[in-house]
């Protein structure tokens, strides 16, 4: 992989993030257009991905993989980077709502959250990538991270304080009003420079980042250890985040079986790192058809649990 592709495939992430900030400029979503973005995005990853069989030779001219082995992984990675971050939305949920972030704003704190998370990925997508060439072992500590995340997902969930602990520790150390004040992260009053509540919840967004990419890089690096499609599926599963959190605020508390949806996940590409390179490797298609019925699974059992007449 040369840094002429990285280049050009940084300036469309940042052409793409650009239109993703247009299409959400008036901060007034409905969840009509939200969905209808959704599907926009999810197509694009698609069409990104039938490129790959026909452009691979000129995406990585020196891979080893096959462009269908390449789609494959890249297919696999993007619908698992996108089923981890539906859990961020959890997250912002709670976030919003403890910081009372007024509806108009979210699409602009949601922006920094999204910017957060691809600056973080790529960071530690090339310490990563670097680790694994020079040291195989790294695999098998992955591994252990993975399958310990999945255990603590499949246990009683706790909600997170973090947000709460970063506003105080921020509170502590610089002076922030009571009022937000538009998009702005500090304001001039009374000729004192004072950060806004927007600046606490940003910061515990990106607290909430550093979590996520710590769960998630490792996840991928399971089913691919390309750098160009680790990043690839990264940036496909951010780009449509926003939107699918428009559609997803209102019916976020209808997945009731998402979290043990991913705990299986986790544990799954968990063990399916540790035999990376050993005769029972599992295959990359294999881990692609075992994510798919997974969330398939979680989904249709969420919408019977909801059907029940108890639960309406």
């Amino acid at each position: 992989m040369n840094s002429i592709t990285y280049f050009i495939f940084a300036l469309g992430t940042l052409a793409l993030v650009l239109i993703d900030v247009w299409q959400t400029r008036n901060g007034n979503i409905s969840i009509k257009k939200a969905a209808l973005w959704s599907v926009f995005w999810f197509a694009l990853a698609l069409l990104f991905a039938f490129s790959i069989v026909w452009c691979w030779q000129w995406y990585a001219p020196n891979s080893h993989y096959s462009p269908q082995q390449a789609a494959v992984a890249f297919t696999t990675g993007y619908l698992l980077e996108k089923s981890l971050s539906v859990d961020n939305l959890f997250v912002f949920t709670v976030i919003f709502a403890q910081f009372k972030v007024p509806a108009e704003l979210r699409p602009r704190a949601l922006l920094w959250g999204v910017l957060g998370a691809l600056l973080l990925r790529s960071v530690m997508i090339a310490v990563g990538g670097q680790l694994l060439e020079s040291f195989h072992w790294v695999l098998y500590v992955f591994a252990v991270f993975l399958v310990w995340t999945g255990v603590k997902l499949a246990l009683p969930e706790k909600h997170p304080n973090n947000q709460a602990s970063s506003s105080q520790l921020l509170a502590k150390v610089l002076p922030i009003t009571e009022q937000y004040h538009a998009h702005a992260l500090w304001v001039k009053l009374d000729n004192k420079w004072w950060f806004t509540p927007m600046a606490s919840v940003i910061c515990a967004i990106a607290m909430m980042d550093l979590l996520f990419a710590l769960d998630s890089i490792p996840a991928i690096f399971a089913v691919t250890q390309e750098p160009f499609l680790v990043l690839a599926a990264n940036v496909f599963a951010l780009l449509g985040l926003r939107s699918l959190f428009f559609v997803l605020q209102g019916m976020i508390d209808k997945f009731v079986y998402l979290r043990p949806a991913l705990a299986v996940i986790m544990v799954f590409i968990g063990v399916k790192m540790a035999l990376v390179g050993s005769a029972w490797a599992i295959p990359t298609i294999a881990s692609l058809a075992v994510v798919l019925l997974v969330m398939t699974s979680a989904v249709l059992a969420s919408v019977r649990y909801n059907r029940l007449p108890v639960n309406k």
